[in-house]
């Protein structure tokens, strides 16, 4: 409901401006059809869009020839029906980039053209379309095939370990690219798939290394999973100012597509498909592993803030428009961000979260010295990115990501999870709970309330309601390890810890001199450590790392 005030209100605009347009006209065809209540006013929505065929004959585009097809079908006005979806059906592709074939076969496809079933011409129709989807699946497997391409790489286990290295940290079969745009299959588990959208800038040069950022889009409960991706859909719209200032700093943008089910957001089912993704696109494209961020908006920009809390090691800095702060799969735990950053663009009329608990987790934020920032756009409602005075908040982004990089080796870790699937942080890895003991005095948990949360009533109007609620929810008990190193010694502190490992590189430690790891001020490791050319290999394989390489590991149980 609120979008098509929206909607409205811009169509108003245009029309106290006295520009008479396609877009003008069948906007308000589109308005009149929501309207509708009965059969009058079905046809003359109808008419309208008629009208602005017959003024504008160069600009009738799919939209307007499906909303057509779709009025006439359930007006039963069965020539006028099959002039329009044939029309449409006969489109490569439409202003969104769906091809025409996908508007007879689509899900919704029979029960919108229900009414023409039963007619021989629907059968014809049914079977040129799946002609044409066959010849338009078959393209896009050309197209994923050269995507994949890369020169022959391989290594050898045989060889000496710092050679290994080496190799890996030169690692270049990168080829150039045919196209700006692809869309990219992406299997998540035996019985669904999705995809993904990639855009890559102009001049893509294989030879350079590139930031990449993703951008995760909301509303995960009403999305549906797809198998291909246009760039018509992904980069205009909301998504204008990502693309501009993407293409002006030659950065790598991908846009996933998820679902009630495999999201970024409500289910763990589908957390890891952004870092498998990101592999993916690794093992192809020359990447700045140093530069690769996380975005999105409400839902999207929710799931950005739960990779900070929960999976933030592939990336150097987090993004989030009209976010909702809260891990919705366990526990928010927020000292979490001292090992990133994250920047927040919040609005004062926000349905989703309220302006005064983003105020409250700013002081927070402030508290334990966070590397948050929040900027407040007053004015504005939940879908802020729709409004052109947004594009401040974007330079924000990409200046922030021009200039911030990730720190593959830092010198201190914190890290607090109530998950063992999420144990990992940087060079520590494979972290295990034992929430059977007592946690240390130093292992706090932060949260604050919420009183405030706005809402829209019946009419549409946004109004303040008093609330009784905690932040963060803390539904299992967690461990924490806080971690440092220094000229080859390690200083561990654990807190509902059983075992953990710390992950090893030339680049912090001397592999010539022996190790010392000390655990809750006692000395549990003393030894010099070789390379492990078995273990280099392993885990450059599962993340495509080549500036986080790692040679050995130690493991320790406390």
């Amino acid at each position: 409901m609120r979008y098509s005030i929206t909607l409205s209100l811009l169509l108003i605009s245009f029309l106290a401006s006295g520009q008479e347009s396609y877009s003008v006209l069948t906007q308000k065809a589109l308005e009149t059809m929501w309207r509708s209540k009965d059969e009058i006013g079905y046809k003359k929505a109808l008419n309208m869009y008629e009208e602005a065929f017959r003024k504008f004959p160069d600009s009738i585009d799919g939209t307007g020839l499906y909303k057509s097809s779709v009025i006439a079908s359930e007006l039963k006005d069965y020539d006028k029906a099959f002039k329009y979806l044939t029309l449409l059906a006969k489109m490569n592709t439409d202003e969104d980039g769906y091809p025409g074939w996908s508007y007879v076969l689509g899900e919704s496809a029979e029960s919108e053209y229900k009414n023409l079933l039963d007619d021989p011409k629907w059968n014809i129709l049914k079977q040129n379309a799946i002609k044409d989807k066959k010849t338009f699946y078959k393209e896009l497997s050309k197209t994923e095939e050269e995507f994949y391409k890369i020169k022959e790489y391989s290594f050898n286990e045989s060889e000496m370990g710092n050679k290994i290295y080496e190799k890996i940290k030169n690692y270049d079969p990168y080829l150039p690219k045919k196209q700006q745009d692809y869309s990219i299959t992406f299997k998540i588990n035996d019985f669904a798939t999705t995809s993904y959208h990639i855009h890559l800038p102009k001049n893509y040069n294989p030879t350079n290394k590139y930031p990449l950022l993703f951008f995760l889009h909301g509303a995960v409960r009403s999305n549906i999973l797809v198998d291909y991706q246009t760039a018509q859909e992904n980069l205009g719209g909301w998504n204008r100012f990502y693309t501009k200032y993407a293409d002006l700093n030659n950065v790598i943008l991908v846009f996933p597509k998820g679902s009630e089910k495999y999201n970024w957001m409500t289910s763990d089912d589908g957390f890891f498909m952004i870092p498998e993704m990101l592999k993916q696109i690794k093992k192809v494209i020359n990447v700045d592993d140093n530069k690769v961020f996380i975005s999105g908006h409400s839902n999207g920009a929710t799931g950005s803030f739960s990779y900070l809390m929960k999976q933030p090691t592939q990336f150097a800095g987090f993004y989030g428009f009209n976010t909702y702060p809260k891990v919705f799969t366990g526990g928010t735990f927020v000292e979490n961000i001292e090992n990133r950053s994250f920047i927040n663009f919040s609005t004062d009329k926000d349905y989703y979260y309220p302006p005064n608990a983003n105020d409250d987790l700013v002081k927070l934020m402030n508290g334990i010295t966070a590397d948050y920032k929040d900027y407040r756009y007053n004015g504005f409602p939940h879908w802020f990115p729709q409004f052109d005075e947004s594009e401040p908040a974007y330079q924000i982004v990409f200046k922030d990501l021009k200039n911030r990089k990730r720190n593959p080796f830092p010198k201190e870790i914190s890290w607090e999870f109530d998950d063992d699937k999420y144990g990992n942080i940087d060079w520590l890895s494979d972290v295990k709970l034992d929430t059977l003991t007592s946690k240390a005095n130093w292992h706090k948990e932060l949260n604050f309330k919420i009183t405030k949360w706005m809402s829209y009533d019946k009419n549409d109007s946004l109004i303040v309601e008093k609330v009784d609620r905690n932040a963060f929810d803390f539904k299992r008990k967690s461990g924490k390890i806080k971690a440092k190193y220094e000229n080859n010694t390690f200083h561990i502190e654990t807190s509902r810890i059983r075992s953990f490992s710390i992950n090893l590189s030339p680049e912090m430690i001397d592999a010539n001199k022996k190790i010392k790891v000390y655990v809750n001020d006692k000395l549990y490791f003393n030894k010099k450590v070789k390379y492990d050319q078995k273990f280099i290999l392993y885990n450059f394989e599962k993340n495509r790392d080549k500036e986080q390489v790692w040679i050995n590991y130690i493991h320790i149980k406390v």
